[in-house]
């Protein structure tokens, strides 16, 4: 039980620490061009490993799940 509480306590601050989508740390870093895809890449990577692996901790499944890590990773990158 401690290991789940802790493991979404985890998430949440992994969630919040992320609160500024990938988008708002670009342009706050001024990237542009090459940089600035590269960072991008590497942003949606980190952030669908965080989603599939809260959808793991929420034991989902199936369309649930994809459903979920989409939702989750779009609004990690933002836009």
């Amino acid at each position: 039980m401690r290991r789940i509480i802790l493991a979404n306590a985890l998430t949440a601050f992994a969630v919040q620490a992320s609160a500024a989508t990938c988008a708002a740390q670009s342009m706050d870093k001024k990237l542009a061009g090459a940089a600035e895809k590269s960072f991008m890449k590497k942003c949606e990577a980190d952030a669908k490993a965080t989603c599939e692996a809260s959808a793991k901790e929420k034991k989902l499944a199936g369309a649930a799940q994809t459903s979920f890590v989409k939702k989750c990773v779009a609004d990690a990158v933002g836009g």
